[in-house]
């Protein structure tokens, strides 16, 4: 499986892009590989579009914000989640203790495929349709 980090996830999600194609192509040379991402992904884009709404006093200026959030409902919809187990928090736990110096947020999604055995794409370290190969 291949998990998608959130700067991939906002490429798909418009798609008038050059880039979105580009991805779109990565992602079907990759094929029969599962496409996904980890609930992390989910949970830092559902509070960027509910600190939008929070931030707008009036129903209508919130509008936008909601139509949104309801279009990324849709859009996750679509692909598989990876949830956060028992096995990604003993590796986080672990990764803490030895020191490592990374951000929570991509230290979960990094232990989450881990624990997974799935392929943790970003944009710093693209992935490949095929690891073994290159």
């Amino acid at each position: 499986m291949i998990l998608l980090d959130t700067d991939h996830l906002i490429v798909l999600k418009y798609t008038d892009s050059e880039r979105y194609a580009r991805l779109h192509g990565r992602l079907l040379a990759a094929a029969p590989e599962l496409i996904g991402t980890t609930i992390v992904n989910v949970e830092e884009q559902m509070r960027g579009w509910l600190s939008a709404i929070a931030k707008e006093r009036t129903l209508l200026r919130q509008i936008t914000a909601y139509r949104e959030l309801t279009d990324l409902f849709d859009f996750f919809a679509k692909l598989n989640i990876i949830s956060l187990s028992a096995d990604a928090v003993d590796l986080f736990n672990g990764f803490r203790k030895s020191g490592i110096k990374i951000g929570t947020m991509d230290l979960k999604m990094a232990c989450i495929a881990m624990a997974n055995q799935a392929i943790q794409a970003t944009v710093d370290i693209p992935f490949k349709s095929n690891p073994t190969r290159d």
